[in-house]
């Protein structure tokens, strides 16, 4: 989180006070996040990957937040942000057998090892991991997410729903994740489809449906990657007749397209390309 400027304030009335100024965000509301797209969730999981990230290798050590819920984090930028630290600490649990590293959450529980020191391993990193499976991923990353990507994310998920040599932050940073941000932008393999008529620096004003999830709460305005992608999308629609690719793009580059059910009405636009579905 942003941190502008803190008071510190030292007196009789308001002993040890420590006051500070952030930027602003916005709270987290689940529902909401569930109702918008699904590369928008994708990014807000990217983000607390990165957060996770740095939980697990701060200049202080390994920081664990004890309580990781969403409403200690905003949404500032697209981007997903912890606002409250008040609960968190870096401080390992001591052990002197495996038993004494006992996890328990309410849907599993882990035992993780006891070092040679007398400190639960990686006990901090664990419990921010399976708390962000738990009250984010498991929600945010598989709900309408492309085919494609699916069993990619199913890696992710399970790395941070289950304690195996893989569910580490590391490991959910650097090896899915830039494979999921690669993929996500690949071009699709099905061929162009001969159905559609290409109209250059053409817009279809009207003739809007409502889809979802959609970038405009009137119409069906999707991301797509290329003009094969926007064709499989209309041909999954019944009412889908035409589409516009616009000049516009979403954070990943990919193209933001409008949907349309009729072509009725055609009007110039340097900006954009329409593309018509060929009656038979």
């Amino acid at each position: 989180f942003q941190l502008y400027g803190y008071c510190y304030q030292d007196s009789n009335d308001i002993p040890d006070t420590l006051t500070t100024i952030t930027e602003l965000g916005s709270p987290l509301e689940m529902i909401q996040l569930l109702q918008t797209s699904w590369e928008d969730r994708f990014r807000i999981c990217l983000s607390l990957v990165r957060l996770l990230h740095y939980l697990a290798h701060s200049p202080l050590g390994s920081v664990t937040l004890l309580d990781f819920r969403p409403r200690q984090f905003v949404i500032v930028d697209g981007e997903l942000k912890v606002t409250d630290l008040d609960d968190a600490s870096i401080e390992e649990s001591s052990c002197t057998s495996n038993s004494d590293c006992f996890m328990e959450f309410p849907a599993r529980n882990f035992t993780l090892p006891c070092s040679v020191e007398g400190r639960c391993q990686n006990m901090n990193e664990k419990r921010n991991l399976y708390n962000a499976y738990r009250f984010f991923f498991t929600y945010l990353l598989p709900h309408s997410a492309p085919s494609s990507l699916r069993p990619l994310l199913d890696k992710i998920v399970n790395a941070t729903g289950n304690r195996n040599k893989h569910g580490n932050a590391n490991y959910v940073l650097f090896y899915p994740s830039p494979s999921v941000n690669s993929e996500f932008t690949q071009k699709c393999v099905k061929s162009a489809n001969a159905k559609y008529r290409r109209v250059p620096e053409a817009f279809i004003p009207d003739e809007n449906y409502r889809c979802w999830p959609s970038y405009h709460h009137k119409g069906c305005l999707l991301s797509v990657f290329d003009v094969n992608e926007a064709i499989e999308i209309c041909d999954s629609y019944s009412q889908c007749k035409a589409f516009v690719l616009t000049n516009q793009t979403t954070w990943t580059g990919r193209q933001l397209v409008f949907f349309k059910m009729a072509s009725n009405h055609i009007m110039p636009d340097p900006d954009k390309i329409t593309y018509v579905k060929v009656t038979d």
